[in-house]
């Protein structure tokens, strides 16, 4: 197995007055928590995830610092590069021998999944906010990891459901082949067949790497069906939806989990009319609107994603916990850690209050939007309309039917 010297070693980033010092005493090592962004820096994921991700990291460690001067937080970030061999290089290496606590963000569900075992394997902490894979709350779910953010099973529900009702009730899906766009696939079926739709086909698009969709349309515009769903994300759905324009797909376009930064990159012309499903948007409440004017500070010209928003709500989680139970207690024990998370009620400026439940499931409402008509715009960034709020006890798949070894019968 080989790694790139990036991939391995990371980008390592200073918080507040923290640095990554070789000669630090093991006093202060001991007093410190030190935090691993593993994200996509190069892929189609950068942009969700990637350095916002790590720059929301930083706002919540540097305010829980300014609050808690005697702990102190080092956040340092690695390139996974969509690959789960990569991401798992890094993972053991940051709990073996850099002294990591807690390993965040994972945007992608393989990636995720395999380094969920190791955090498992190593009793360290794992915090997935930018995979979706319902499986890491489910039947891979473990008591070293907690699922913030969304899940497939939610964008199923909220999306997938909302289509049905308004008579899409045949559904093609053009599906990223890998863990994340399986699950997907999986969940919106479920929804479609049981609301008395059906899903007459799907094509399993190579990941990373594909471009160019045109076959993939043209077999899913051949098939007959009303509704075309969009098991991908990131780069892929932006390019899926480009292409549907100009090869004039008269089905309607699903887009199962579409972000405010890929309605940015394609603009309000090509998305306008899109329903989508977010736990977060940045001009939804005072809170969203704050949190969103300390991240443009540090990534100016941009407003945060979910996967942002969730990497800040959860850091700060992990970091209130420490505080609660001691940093020695936490470095220590990682499952300890993560089940402590599950007993202190979450509360935030991106997603208010909340809860995290025996399988590691984060609780929040989940909000079907529609991208605003250009005339319907004030301005840069100012894309959704609130169609629905499904609530946090309702938003994702109920506890007992995710077969999570964590819940007791």
């Amino acid at each position: 197995m080989r790694f790139s010297r990036r991939s391995l070693l990371g980008t390592a980033a200073a918080v507040g007055s923290v640095a990554a010092l070789p000669f630090a005493s093991a006093r202060a090592q001991a007093s410190t928590v030190k935090i691993g962004v593993l994200t996509d820096m190069s892929g189609p994921y950068q942009d969700i995830a990637g350095p916002g991700a790590i720059a929301a990291t930083n706002i919540a460690a540097a305010e829980f610092m300014a609050a808690n001067p005697s702990i102190k937080v080092e956040v340092v970030s690695a390139d996974h590069q969509n690959k789960a061999d990569v991401g798992v290089g890094v993972a053991r290496q940051w709990y073996d021998r850099d002294g990591v606590d807690l390993v965040i963000d994972l945007s992608n569900s393989a990636v995720a999944l395999a380094v969920s075992n190791v955090g498992r394997d190593k009793n360290k902490a794992v915090i997935a906010t930018g995979a979706a894979s319902s499986d890491l709350s489910g039947k891979s779910c473990n008591a070293n990891t907690l699922h913030w953010v969304y899940d497939t099973y939610m964008l199923a529900k909220s999306t997938g459901g909302a289509m049905v009702k308004t008579g899409g009730d045949s559904w093609f899906f053009v599906t990223a082949d890998y863990a994340f766009g399986h699950a997907l696939e999986r969940d919106v079926g479920e929804f479609v067949k049981t609301a008395g739709g059906k899903v007459v086909g799907a094509v399993r698009t190579p990941f990373p790497g594909t471009t160019d969709f045109s076959s993939f349309l043209i077999q899913a515009q051949a098939s007959g069906a009303k509704v075309l769903g969009l098991a991908n994300a990131g780069a892929d759905t932006i390019n899926t939806i480009k292409q549907a324009r100009e090869f004039g797909i008269k089905m309607r376009v699903a887009g199962l989990l579409v972000f405010l930064t890929d309605v940015h990159s394609l603009g309000l012309d090509v998305c306008q009319g899109l329903t989508l499903s977010e736990s977060f948007y940045w001009d939804l409440n005072e809170g969203s609107r704050s949190f969103s004017n300390k991240f443009i500070a540090r990534m100016p010209g941009r407003r945060p994603s979910m996967v942002h928003a969730g990497n800040y709500s959860s850091v700060l989680h992990y970091l209130k916990t420490a505080k609660e139970m001691g940093v020695a207690a936490l470095k220590a024990d990682g499952a300890g850690a993560i089940a402590k998370m599950k007993t202190i009620p979450t509360e935030d400026e991106c997603y208010g209050r909340g809860s995290i439940r025996a399988d590691g499931r984060k609780i929040h409402p989940s909000y079907l939007f529609e991208v605003k008509k250009p005339s319907e715009s004030k301005g840069p960034w100012d894309y959704y309309k609130l169609l629905a709020t499904t609530p946090a006890d309702e938003a994702f798949r109920p506890l007992a039917a995710g077969g999570c070894s964590l819940v007791k019968a």
